[in-house]
């Protein structure tokens, strides 16, 4: 089981806005910041749980992330594609299903202000 992920961002409030507005659908809001001698980090989380989502300000990798976020239904991924195309999101996929992986497979996927492959999922079916 996966505790916590961290991105690096170029950009800490730019990415910060974008991913507030984004994972909002999904449950998601700003827990906890702090300044580290590179700049300022925060964490996202849901439901009073620990931060499990970071950004910190830093040099970005040249290799983008793709990170998934778990959704409880297809109608909060679509909210979640929509929020997150507002923020400044590009889309890489709209919501939909993707039987490819199975059958119930639902996501929609956004690329964030670094260029990291950011989605939503559902495994669910309708």
């Amino acid at each position: 089981m996966i505790d916590h992920i961290g991105l690096k961002v170029s950009n800490y409030a730019r990415s910060k806005l974008f991913f507030q507005a984004a994972l909002a659908p999904l449950g998601y809001s700003m827990m906890m910041e702090f300044d580290m001698p590179e700049g300022k980090a925060g964490g996202l989380g849901t439901g009073g749980r620990m931060p499990d989502f970071w950004l910190s300000q830093g040099d970005v990798q040249k290799s983008a992330v793709h990170v998934a976020f778990a959704a409880e239904n297809r109608t909060t991924v679509d909210a979640f594609y929509k929020a997150a195309l507002a923020a400044g999101g590009k889309d890489n996929g709209p919501p939909g299903l993707r039987e490819h992986y199975h059958a119930h497979y639902y996501g929609a996927f956004i690329i964030d202000p670094d260029g990291n492959n950011v989605e939503a999922v559902c495994h669910k079916p309708a």
